[in-house]
Formats: structure tokens, sequence, C-alpha cells
């Protein structure tokens, strides 16, 4: 089975309904009109109030390389998913087409395009299930641990999820956990594909290997320094202290604590610390972290949040809920007019509205007209693909990251709170003209 370049996903991403339709419109010739499809969000997952755009850098990259592999071809026709003209053009299969979009990093709301895929019917719906699959997670995942990071306060989080999701997904979070703001991830494959800071501990079974919990602590010191972090809650976590600089000295880093009531535990351990002469060694904690325990730590001595499972879930929300449609043929808008699914015709434009003082106040989405900027108003989509290539000069992970980060800080401060709430900016679609 082939492979994308690079991420180890099958080439094979495609959805049988999808060839279906592609089948159909071989046969009666409307496969080579001209389509444009977006992706937005009719609604946010319940209780948030903003979703972040991630996971374009990756599906960019797959997208590009995206082909069907003569083995594939070969499965499809078999099976009989596909007739012979069918299976002659998937396997010439390149995307030609134009793709639009928000900049990884940039916030988006109900109704957001946040993507624009341009070209004939048939190479763009044959994308659905790609572009959908790599946004609904990474999406979900971003904004999950914006909201975590938030609730930090310019505290540091480390991404631990890798063992709480499917491999290649598991890298994909943490890919989108630090575009979010983490600082670092415990997921080797991601610091390796993506460049991410990498950052580990020791486990509960390092040290019940040793004879006694002294003995671990010597070992990992010995082979790592006193830079390394210390588990200190296999037994009692006092004692686990107290050996621990016993070992190390003033000097070590920190300890972790990954179970208990973390808030008395970490209030504890910080006294403890500091009457044992160690008042730098930072407390690292972990265990089910999400955004609420993490605002709930708020005012006790914690340095370090290492967060797992909720960031790789979404914390509750593991899809963004995008959608994929048609909006427009050959230049015609077209809509769909199903009960609580209808949809806004024809190719859109947006940008977001900010006060003099940087705050953003309102999203304009427009349908097939020239937006009329005024002062302080930003257009939020930019080329990313034309005629099947990489525009140059596409956004690094840094430069997103960075992005993300001066967007939170447009948004209304009652847009940052946990509690449920409407969006944080309202989103004003004007008709199809």
């Amino acid at each position: 089975m082939g492979e994308f370049a690079g991420a180890g996903a099958p080439a094979l991403l495609t959805d049988h309904y999808e060839l279906t339709m592609i089948s159909a419109a071989l046969r009666d010739g409307t496969a080579h009109r001209r389509g444009v499809f977006e992706v937005f969000a009719r609604r946010l997952p319940l209780g948030r109030r903003y979703g972040v755009v991630a996971g374009t850098g990756r599906l960019l990259e797959q997208l590009a390389a995206f082909r069907f592999h003569p083995d594939e071809v070969d499965f499809l026709r078999r099976t009989g998913v596909v007739d012979e003209p069918t299976a002659a053009w998937l396997a010439d299969y390149r995307f030609s087409g134009d793709v639009d979009g928000y900049a990884e990093g940039e916030l988006f709301f109900p109704n957001s395009p946040i993507l624009t895929v341009a070209g004939t019917f048939a190479e763009c719906v044959v994308l659905e299930t790609l572009i959908l699959s790599v946004l609904n997670h990474d999406c979900a995942v971003a904004a999950a641990a914006a909201r975590m990071v938030t609730a930090a306060r310019g505290r540091t989080l480390i991404e631990m999820g890798g063992r709480r999701a499917h491999e290649e997904a598991a890298v994909a979070s943490a890919r989108a956990a630090y575009l979010a703001g983490f600082s670092s991830t415990s997921n080797l494959a991601a610091g390796l594909r993506f460049g991410i800071p990498t950052r580990g501990t020791a486990a509960h079974a390092f040290t019940l290997l040793h004879d006694d919990e002294k003995a671990a602590f010597a070992s990992q010191v010995a082979a790592l320094g006193e830079q390394t972090t210390l588990l200190v809650d296999t037994y009692d976590i006092s004692q686990g202290i107290r050996n621990a600089i016993a070992v190390a000295g003033p000097g070590l880093n920190a300890v972790r604590i990954d179970s208990g009531d973390l808030s008395v535990l970490a209030a504890q351990s910080r006294a403890l610390l500091d009457e044992l002469g160690a008042p730098d060694t930072k407390i690292v904690v972990s265990g089910d972290l999400d955004e609420y325990a993490i605002a709930a730590l708020a005012a006790e001595p914690v340095d370090v949040y290492g967060a797992g499972t909720a960031v790789v879930t979404g914390s509750g929300a593991p899809t963004a809920g995008l959608v994929y449609k048609l909006v427009e043929v050959e230049g015609r808008p077209v809509v769909k007019r199903s009960e609580n699914k209808a949809t806004v015709g024809g190719r859109k434009t947006a940008y977001r509205r900010h006060k003099p003082t940087g705050t953003a106040v309102e999203e304009i989405v427009l349908s097939q007209d020239e937006p009329d900027l005024q002062p302080g108003d930003r257009l939020l989509q930019r080329p990313l693909i034309r005629g099947g290539e990489l525009v140059p000069d596409l956004p690094t992970l840094e430069q997103s990251r960075a992005h993300l980060r001066d967007c939170l800080i447009t948004i209304p401060w009652e847009g940052l709170k946990l509690s449920a709430g409407d969006p944080a900016i309202p989103v004003t679609v004007a008709p199809t003209a």
C-alpha cells in the first residue's frame, strides 16, 4: 500500500461514496465541471467559544502528494468499487486546482470558510475524506490545547498523550498542541517529523525495578544529571521528595506528582522542597489534566503541567464538526436546503473587523462580493495551492504558533472563558447576491 510523503498514512484515504459519485459523473459528463468546495463548521462544540485552524501544514503536503497507486487502483477494480473508466481516471489522478484558506493558527467560528478548494468536481470531491479527517482532528486538538494554555496562565505545558491515541493521531496531536502553545511533547516521532522540542521523565516502573526509591533516583541522576525530573509518588510523596533531594541535591531540576489531590500535594511539596533547601526545584503535575483541572490549580505552586488524554481527545470534543460542501458550479452558486443543514451558495470572502485597540468585534463573510474594507479590517484567506502546486513561503509551524498567540490576544476577554457561552466573535454571513 502506498503512503503520503512523510506522513505514514495510507494513500487510499478516500470514501466509497466519493468514488461512486465520480463514476457516475464521469459517465454523464459532469465530472469535469468547475466547482468550488468550502470547509466550515455549522456550530462549535458544546461549551466552546472559538475554534483553532490546525493541520493545514500537514494537509497541504498530503494533498499535493495525493496519488492512487497501482495496487490501490487494482483493489478498487477487483472489488467492483469502480468501473474501468473510473479506474483509468484514478490511475492518472493529480490535483490541479487551487486551494485558499485561513492561515494555520487562525481562529474560526460558525460559518467561517476556513478552506476553499476549486477545480473540477471530480478532482475536488475525491479529497473530501482526506481534508476532513486531517482538519477535524487537528482543529479539535488545537482548540482544546489552546484552552489549556489560557488556563495555565503562562506556566509550561507538556503534551504527554501518545499512549492514549492511535499511533499516527498521537503524532498529529503533539503537533496541534505545540501549535496551540504547549512547550514540548513526550512524542519522539513528533520531534523528528516537526522539530518540536521533546521532554520526558521516568515511569513508576523504573522505580519499582530497583531495590528501593533512592537507588532508582541515583540511577536516573547518574545517567541524566541533576537537570532531570524525578517521579516522587510511587510510594510516599514526602519521603520521595526527601529521597530525591538527598540523591540529586538542591540543584534538582524538578519533581513530578502524577496522582492524588494535586492541589494539596503541590502546596505541601513546595513547602517541603523549600525546607530542604531546594527552592528552585520545580513541581510538575500530571494525571488526567484538562483545562478545568489546570484552571483549578492556578493558585497552587505548580510550575509545569503534563497533559495527555484530554489533549489528544479534544478534551471531550474529539472532532471540530467541520463539513465540506459544494457551493459553486461553473460560477453559479449552489445551495443545500436541507432542514438545519442549509448552506449559503457561492465562493466566500471573509475578513475580521477590529476596534482601534485591536480587539476583534465581528467576522464578515461575503458570497461572490468584493469586501469593502475599513481601517482595522483583516482579510482571513490566503493562497495555499495554485495549479496543484504549493505556493512559496507558506508559514512554518513556529510562525503559525506565533500567529495563534497573536489571534488569542484580539479576542474579547469574555471569549476566553472556559464556561459555555456565545462564540467570542459574531459572524455575519451576507446572502448570495
